[in-house]
C-alpha cells in the first residue's frame, strides 16, 4: 500500500505510538538491556522512515519494525566483544526468528509478548530507580512518550528529563537488574512501586500541579492504559483492578470538570450528565472484579469504593456522605496519612455537617506534611465558609491561592475569596 509520504510519515507515527512498547520489550528480552533495545528499536523506526515512503506500509508494521529490530540485534551482538559469548546462542535464535516468512515472524512477535511487556513494566519501575526517574522511563518506553512531551507534560526542561532517563538506562545497567518479573516473594512490593508510578502519572493529568492548565488529558489515556495493560497480565491482583477502576471513574468526569474556557469546575457543581457513563461502567466493572478476588480491599480499591459512591449519585445531594466517610475510616487504618485524613474530614464535613469536619482539619493544621499543601486550607475555607465565619474562609482561600502552582486553580480559590463576604443583616421595617 503505497500513500502519500505525508500520509506515510503521519501513519508511521502511530503505528510507532502503538507499537513501540512492544518493540523494546521484544528486543528487550534478548539483548538484557532497555537502554540498547530502545536504540534498536528507534533504528527500526528510522529504517521506516527511510524505506516506507518508497516501498509502502507493510501490511503488519509491528512485525516489520520487530523483525528489523531483531536483526539489528544480530548485527550488534556479532560486532560486540562484550557480548561474544553469547554470539552462537543468541545469534541463532535472532536468525531464525528474521529469516522466517511473514507468518512465521508475525508469530515470533506475538508469542510471549505479554510477558515482555510486563517485564519492561517491571524494569521502567525498578525501586534502584528515583520516582522521577520511573515515571520518566515509563512513559518514554511504554507511553511512547517523545523527551520534548513529557517535559511538556510535567513542566520540567527537556534537557531535566533526558538527563533523567539516561541516568535510569545507566542505573539498570550498571545495577545489572535483570530484565524479567519478580518473583512471588517480592512481587508485592515490587507491584506496589509499578501501581505508584501508573496513578502519579494520572494524577498529574487529573490535576495538573502547576501550569496553565487544570488538566492534561494525554497523561490520564497513557495510565490508563498501561493500568489495563498490567490487568490483562496479571488478572489475580486485586490492587490492579482496583487501581483500574479508580483511574476509570475518576476520567469519566473529565469533560464535566473544566468549563468551554478551561475554568475548573468542582465535583458537586458539575453537570453528571457529562460524566461518560462507559467509563463509570468499566470502572464499577473493574472494581467488582477485584472485591470477588476475595481478601481486604487495598487503597485502591477503597478510593475506587468511594469513586463509585460518587458515580452512582444522581447528585451532590443525593450522595451516600455517610458510606463515603466510613471507606474513608478503613483507609485511614490501612493506610494512615495526613492527605486521607483530611479527605475524611470532608467526607465528614458532608455526611455530619461542617463543625464536625472543621474539627478533624484543626487537628491537621499543624501537620509539617501538610505545611506547603493548598488543599488544606482549601477544605478549611470551605468548611468555615459554610459556618458564615466568612473572614476566616477568605483568608484561608487566600492562603491556598499562594500556594497553589496552579494557574486556574490559583483564580479560582481567590473568586471563592473575594465571595467571601458577610451577608448583610435583614433591615427590621
Amino acid at each position: 500500500m503505497i500513500v502519500a509520504a505525508t500520509d506515510t510519515h503521519r501513519t508511521i507515527e502511530a503505528v510507532w505510538r502503538i507499537e513501540s512498547a512492544r518493540l523494546i520489550a521484544g528486543v528487550a528480552r534478548v539483548v538484557r538491556d532497555v537502554g540498547l533495545a530502545e536504540e534498536l528499536a528507534q533504528d527500526a523506526l528510522v529504517a521506516a522512515l527511510q524505506q516506507w515512503p518508497e516501498s509502502g506500509i507493510p501490511d503488519n508494521p509491528g512485525a516489520w519494525l520487530m523483525a528489523t529490530a531483531k536483526r539489528r540485534a544480530v548485527d550488534m551482538i556479532r560486532r560486540s566483544k562484550v557480548l561474544e559469548r553469547k554470539q552462537e546462542e543468541i545469534g541463532r535464535q535472532l536468525e531464525a526468528e528474521e529469516s522466517g516468512t511473514d507468518p512465521a515472524v508475525d508469530a515470533a512477535v506475538e508469542y510471549g509478548i505479554g510477558d515482555d511487556l510486563l517485564r519492561l513494566v517491571f524494569t521502567a519501575c525498578h525501586p534502584v530507580l528515583s520516582t522521577e526517574a520511573q515515571v520518566a522511563l515509563t512513559l518514554r518506553l511504554l507511553g511512547g512518550l517523545t523527551t520534548e512531551e513529557i517535559a511538556r507534560a510535567f513542566l520540567v526542561p527537556e534537557s531535566t528529563v533526558a538527563q533523567r532517563i539516561v541516568r535510569a538506562k545507566r542505573t539498570l545497567a550498571e545495577a545489572q537488574v535483570p530484565f524479567e518479573v519478580p518473583g512471588r516473594a517480592e512481587l508485592g512490593n515490587r507491584l506496589a512501586s509499578v501501581l505508584g508510578v501508573i496513578y502519579l502519572i494520572f494524577n498529574e493529568g487529573y490535576s495538573a500541579t502547576a501550569g496553565d492548565d487544570w488538566m492534561r488529558p494525554a497523561l490520564c489515556e497513557d495510565a490508563l492504559r498501561l493500568g489495563r495493560i498490567l490487568a490483562e497480565f496479571v488478572p489475580d491482583e486485586p490492587e490492579v483492578h482496583g487501581l483500574v477502576a479508580l483511574m476509570e471513574i475518576q476520567a469519566s468526569r473529565s469533560k464535566a470538570r473544566i468549563d468551554p474556557s478551561g475554568e475548573p469546575i468542582l465535583l458537586l457543581d458539575q453537570n453528571r450528565g457529562r460524566w461518560d457513563q462507559l467509563l463509570i461502567r468499566r470502572g464499577v466493572a473493574a472494581l467488582e472484579r477485584a472485591e470477588r478476588l476475595g481478601g481486604t480491599l487495598g487503597p485502591y480499591a477503597l478510593q475506587a469504593a468511594i469513586a463509585a459512591c460518587h458515580a452512582r449519585a444522581r447528585s451532590g445531594e443525593e450522595t451516600d456522605w455517610e458510606r463515603i466517610a466510613a471507606l474513608y475510616d478503613a483507609l485511614a487504618r490501612l493506610m494512615p496519612s495526613p492527605v486521607v485524613e483530611l479527605n475524611r474530614a470532608v467526607a465528614v464535613g458532608m455526611a455530619f455537617g461542617p463543625a464536625a469536619g472543621l474539627e478533624l482539619v484543626d487537628v491537621l493544621t499543624e501537620e509539617p506534611s501538610l505545611k506547603g499543601y493548598h488543599l488544606l486550607p482549601s477544605v478549611r475555607g470551605d468548611l468555615l465558609a459554610k459556618l458564615s465565619r466568612f473572614d476566616e474562609a477568605r483568608a484561608e482561600f487566600e492562603r491556598a491561592a499562594s500556594i497553589t502552582k496552579n494557574l486556574r486553580e490559583r483564580d479560582l480559590l481567590l473568586h471563592r475569596a473575594a465571595t467571601c463576604r458577610v451577608k448583610p443583616e435583614p433591615l427590621n421595617e
